[in-house]
């Protein structure tokens, strides 16, 4: 598959860039998205949620009146979950939500994500960017000229770029990226995925 690639201006350089149709224009598999997503933002959990039971509260284990004869309903202690300021029932404990993917299938779900940006034409190749200077204008310039400001954007680069990275820090819903840590959720989470020119032979391998 075949893309015209563009300059910052945001132009038609009269030159394709190659796009390996086992990674663009696959057979998507939604669920596959799915699961990469869900064990992405499982990941981002920091799991240290916990609310205090009966046993941890702060307060006298002594029986508060007699089971029987009281004319009132049986009770325990003054920790009891139907007493106010008493122990949480089955409250949250620390826990770890991360779990297995296969690697199979964390591959299939970058390549059906990547598959339907080619389908909607929210995939952009651009020429590589270089920046003299961190400028936040100038990547805003940049995205005014390929018509995706306003947009979230995924700036894909093929390596650590300060510059690059800085000028698009402070630009609100974008996010720059380096191609080999490209990821499902960081492809599904953009509407507009540009990637510059040199990153393509990483990502075409992915």
């Amino acid at each position: 598959m075949e893309v015209a690639i563009y300059n910052i201006k945001g132009e038609d350089t009269g030159r394709k860039a190659q796009l390996a149709d086992e990674v663009f224009a696959i057979d998507a598999n939604e669920h596959a998205v799915y699961l990469d997503v869900k064990q992405y933002l499982a990941n981002q959990r920091q799991g240290t949620h916990k609310s205090k039971e009966r046993s941890e509260v702060s307060g006298s284990t002594r029986k508060l009146h007699k089971q029987k004869g009281g004319g009132g309903s049986r009770i325990g202690d003054i920790n009891s979950p139907v007493l106010v300021g008493g122990g949480r029932v089955f409250g949250p404990r620390p826990r770890d939500y991360r779990f297995k993917l296969n690697k199979k299938v964390k591959s299939l779900a970058r390549k059906s994500a990547l598959t339907y940006k080619v389908q909607d034409n929210q995939l952009i190749v651009i020429e590589d960017l270089n920046f003299e200077a961190p400028k936040t204008k100038d990547f805003i310039n940049i995205a005014k000229n390929l018509k995706v400001d306003g947009k979230k954007v995924l700036l894909v680069l093929p390596s650590d770029n300060k510059n690059v990275t800085l000028s698009a820090r402070n630009v609100p819903d974008a996010k720059t990226m380096v191609a080999s840590n490209l990821n499902t959720y960081a492809i599904m989470n953009s509407n507009a995925v540009i990637i510059t020119e040199s990153s393509l032979d990483c990502v075409n391998k992915l």
